[in-house]
């Protein structure tokens, strides 16, 4: 897979891409304001991260026939378009980079490789209703991450637990579709269907309001 466009509906569309060396002439669509914050990335994956994850909402952008507007990160550390129209989230993890972009709605991306050590960890992000049904298995409890950082990005404020707040339902590790609530907060109650795809070791996940 060197990219994979997806065009959700006609609101939305998201696209995966190989993190990789990006030629400047390919990111001539950037804003100034953007292509001063890619010259002082110094390090060189960080680099190509940001360079192919803008790539990746460029063409999401391309595949709805929208105008690529620039965007920012607000003090939430959110990303929002330049001229305010329209709602992205950004992802990466090794070797891929995501991007998902909505008309109307906010929405949350996330990808994660799957990883035998995520079960150390799962106390951490779990609710204990969440380790009742879930399996000793790296990819459930990967799902369960992902679907919960979907969510979060989603609702885009900080301040939300994954643990505390975010509560997911049973579900198993072939799920298409994970459903989940932020509970506890000034977000109470609000409720997600969260999409989930395995592409080689890395989890997908993502998720419109």
């Amino acid at each position: 897979m060197q990219t994979k466009i997806e065009k959700i509906d006609s609101q939305s569309a998201l696209v995966l891409k190989i993190i990789e060396d990006q030629p400047l002439t390919q990111l001539d669509f950037l804003s100034f304001r953007e292509r001063l914050s890619y010259a002082n990335i110094s390090h060189p994956e960080k680099k190509r991260e940001w360079a192919s994850s803008r790539l990746a909402i460029k063409q999401a952008m391309d595949e709805l026939k929208l105008p690529y507007p620039g965007f920012f990160k607000d003090e939430h550390g959110k990303s929002q378009a330049m001229h305010g129209g329209g709602h992205v989230s950004l992802t990466h993890t090794l070797g891929f980079a995501g991007a998902i972009f909505h008309r109307e709605l906010p929405v949350g991306i996330d990808m994660d490789l799957i990883r035998e050590k995520i079960l150390r960890i799962g106390f951490r992000f779990l609710d204990s209703s969440e380790l009742d049904f879930l399996e000793k298995d790296p990819i459930h409890y990967t799902l369960a991450w992902s679907a919960k950082e979907s969510i979060f990005k989603c609702q885009g404020k900080k301040g939300v637990s994954f643990r505390d707040n975010i509560l997911l339902e049973p579900f198993d590790k072939n799920a298409k579709t994970i459903k989940g609530k932020i509970h506890g907060t000034d977000f109470a109650n609000h409720h997600y269907e969260v999409k989930a795809e395995i592409i080689q070791d890395v989890v997908l996940t993502y998720t419109i309001w």
